[in-house]
């Protein structure tokens, strides 16, 4: 007989994959709603990190950079960048959440923003270093932003619909890659 926790994992990967994909989906569809001044969020960091920092378990690096890589593909930016900060960045906030199962969902939310203007600086300077053309700051500032925003709706629509919520009592928090 298969373990439920090992059901529920697979279950929630298999979850995560589609989201992302569906995620891919609508981001490539050629709808034009407004005037395109305001760049949209970046919803699969927001979902991977929602994830990342309430159940480890059910988002592996392994997983994680497969899905961002594809995204990469798809998306035409340079093959792996963004994929490897973002692995960079979950890795980050697993090990600051692993600490403080306890934390606030502010500071949670305050930790994921600088966690991910770090990862716009990292990502702008190093193709900056390449010579490699990339989107005026304010753009990439205001997607920064729209992110920041969109996590707290991620985080509540995971936590309320997926359950994907923090383990309790004595469940662990395992991290599986």
């Amino acid at each position: 007989m298969v373990d439920p926790l090992t059901i529920a994992r697979l279950l929630h990967r298999a979850a995560y994959i589609l989201l992302s994909l569906l995620a891919v989906f609508f981001y490539i569809l050629p709808l034009d709603v407004g005037t395109g001044r305001w760049p949209g969020p970046d919803l699969l960091v927001a979902l991977t990190f929602a994830w990342g920092v309430r159940r480890p378990d059910y988002v592996p690096a392994l997983l994680v950079a497969a899905v961002m890589l594809m995204a990469d593909l798809i998306f035409l930016r340079p093959p792996g960048l963004w994929a490897a900060l973002t692995v960079l960045g979950l890795e980050f906030l697993r090990r600051r959440t692993a600490q403080n199962q306890e934390m606030s969902f502010a500071l949670e939310w305050m930790l994921v923003t600088g966690t991910l203007a770090l990862m716009v600086l990292a990502n702008r300077l190093l193709l900056g270093l390449t010579m490699t053309p990339q989107t005026s700051l304010g753009l990439t500032l205001l997607q920064l932003f729209s992110t920041v925003m969109a996590y707290p709706v991620i985080a509540f629509v995971s936590a309320s619909f997926g359950r994907i919520t923090r383990p309790e009592g004595d469940e662990p928090a395992r991290v599986l890659r």
